[in-house]
C-alpha cells in the first residue's frame, strides 16, 4: 500500500512531536524552564502533548525537560576561560548533536549562550530542523560580523530589548520584540517576615546584597572584592549572597569557603532567592548580567561590577562599541547606575558609589525614579496581549506546526 504525503502528516499529527530546548546558564534556564510549563499548557489546552530534551538545568529538568547535558558542566565564561574548558564543552557539544540526529526535533528553541548556541543552530539547520532563538546575543555592542549566521541558521529571533528589533529588522532578520520575562513577575516575591526566617535574618536590620555572578568563575573573581567592601561600610547590616542553582555542591561549598575566608565579622547569608533578596535588600553590588536587570526592574538601587582575566578584557576593549557596561544604563541611554569595571572594580570605589544609595535623600530618590523608568520600557503591557513566556510558546508551536504541515 503506498503511503501517501498526507498520510505521513496525519500519522505525525497524531504522535507527540518532540521538542528540542537548550539552555546555558542561570537565567536563560530559568526562562527555559517556563518556556516547558507554557507549551505544556497549551497543548495540554488542545489535548496534545510534547515530549522535551536538550540542555539545561535542575528547574528544566523539573519542568519536563530530559536533559542530555546539564547546563552546569558547561557554563563557562571568557575567552582564556572557554579555551581552558574546550575539550570538556565539545565533548557535550558532540553529546546534543548525537541526540538531535537520534531523536529528530520538530522544532529547536536556544536560549542566550550565544558562542554554543550558534554553533548548535548551524547543527540543526544541517538537520532541517526551525531554529527559534530567545534572549538575542548582544551583537549590537561588538560581533556585528555573527549577523550573517544569525540569518543563515536562525528562523527567528525573538528579542527581550526593545532596541533591539529594529537592530537586527534592518539587517534582514526575522525578529520580534517580546517584552522582558522579568518584567512581568510580581514585584513581592516573598514577604520580608517569611524571607528572614527562611534565612535565620533579622528583618530589623539593612540587608545588603552581593551579587558575584552565577558561574563558578565570576563568583570567584568578584566575591571577595565585594566582601572586602562590606568590611568597610559603615552600620550593622547583613549581607545577601544569593546561590544559582547551576551551581553544584562543590561549587557551592567553594563559595562558603570564600565567604570564610573574605567575609570575618561579616554577618554574611547564603540564600536561594535572588528576587526575594534584592527586593528586601536596601542597596545591592551586582555583577554586570542578567541580575542587573533583575535589580533594576524591582527597583532595587545597585552598584554594577565586573572583571575579568587581562587577555579577555584587552579583546572585549576594542571590540566593543557601546557606551555603558550595565543594560540599565544602556535601556535608559544615559548613566543611571554606577559601573566600576576592570581596574576599576575596587572595595574603595565600591564603598564610595554605594554609601549614598543606602540613606534616604536625593541620590537614592533619584536613582529609583529612573528605574521605574525603565520597567516601563521592558514591560509590554497593552490590553489583551500575553507576556514575553507566552509569546516564545506561541512562536515554537507555530513554528512546530509550519514543520508538521511539510510532512
Amino acid at each position: 500500500m503506498m503511503v501517501t504525503s498526507a498520510d505521513k502528516r496525519r500519522k505525525s499529527e497524531r504522535m507527540p512531536p518532540t521538542i528540542f530546548i537548550s539552555a546555558g546558564e542561570a537565567s536563560g534556564e530559568h526562562y527555559g524552564a517556563l518556556l516547558i510549563a507554557a507549551l505544556k499548557k497549551r497543548l495540554a489546552a488542545a489535548g496534545r502533548s510534547a515530549e522535551f530534551f536538550g540542555m539545561g538545568g535542575a528547574r528544566m529538568e523539573a519542568a519536563g525537560l530530559e536533559r542530555v547535558v546539564r547546563a552546569e558542566e558547561i557554563a563557562v565564561m571568557g575567552l582564556t576561560e572557554v579555551l581552558l574548558h574546550l575539550p570538556r564543552i565539545y565533548g557535550e557539544f558532540r553529546k546534543l548533536k548525537a541526540a538531535i540526529r537520534a531523536r529528530r526535533p520538530a522544532v529547536a528553541v536556544l536560549i542566550d549562550f550565544p558562542s554554543f548556541h550558534f554553533k548548535l543552530a548551524e547543527a540543526l539547520r544541517r538537520e532541517g530542523i526551525p531554529v527559534v532563538f530567545f534572549v538575542s546575543p548582544q551583537l549590537w555592542a561588538w560581533k556585528k560580523g555573527r549577523i550573517r549566521q544569525v540569518r543563515k541558521y536562525i528562523d527567528k529571533m525573538l528579542v527581550i530589548f526593545p532596541f533591539e528589533e529594529a537592530f537586527y529588522r534592518e539587517r534582514g532578520v526575522e525578529a520580534e520584540f517580546v517584552g522582558h520575562p522579568l518584567a512581568e513577575l510580581p514585584l513581592t516575591p516573598v514577604p520580608r517576615a517569611e524571607f528572614a526566617a527562611e534565612n535565620e535574618l533579622d528583618p530589623a536590620k539593612a540587608w545588603i546584597g552581593l551579587l558575584p555572578g552565577s558561574r563558578i568563575k565570576e563568583i570567584r573573581d568578584h566575591l571577595p572584592e565585594m566582601l572586602r567592601a562590606a568590611r568597610g561600610l559603615a552600620g550593622s547590616f547583613q549581607f545577601l549572597i544569593p546561590l544559582a542553582l547551576t551551581l553544584n555542591a562543590a561549587q557551592r561549598t567553594e563559595v562558603e569557603q570564600l565567604v570564610q575566608v573574605n567575609g570575618g565579622g561579616l554577618a554574611v547569608h547564603l540564600v536561594e532567592d535572588a528576587r526575594a533578596a534584592l527586593y528586601h535588600a536596601r542597596a545591592s553590588v551586582v555583577a554586570s548580567g542578567t541580575a542587573t536587570v533583575e535589580a533594576a526592574l524591582i527597583g532595587n538601587p545597585f552598584v554594577v561590577v565586573y572583571r575579568v582575566s587581562a587577555l579577555t578584557f584587552a579583546i572585549a576593549k576594542r571590540l566593543v562599541k557601546v557606551s555603558h557596561v550595565a543594560m540599565a544604563n544602556l535601556i535608559a541611554g544615559k548613566r543611571v547606575v554606577p559601573e566600576l569595571i576592570q581596574h576599576d572594580f575596587t572595595a574603595e570605589n565600591i564603598v564610595q558609589q554605594i554609601a549614598p544609595l543606602l540613606a534616604d535623600g536625593p541620590p537614592r530618590q533619584s536613582m529609583m525614579e529612573e528605574l521605574a523608568k525603565i520597567r516601563a520600557l521592558l514591560h509590554i503591557g497593552r490590553a489583551g496581549e500575553s507576556g514575553a513566556i507566552d509569546r516564545v510558546a506561541e512562536v515554537t508551536l507555530e513554528t512546530l506546526g509550519a514543520k508538521v504541515s511539510q510532512v
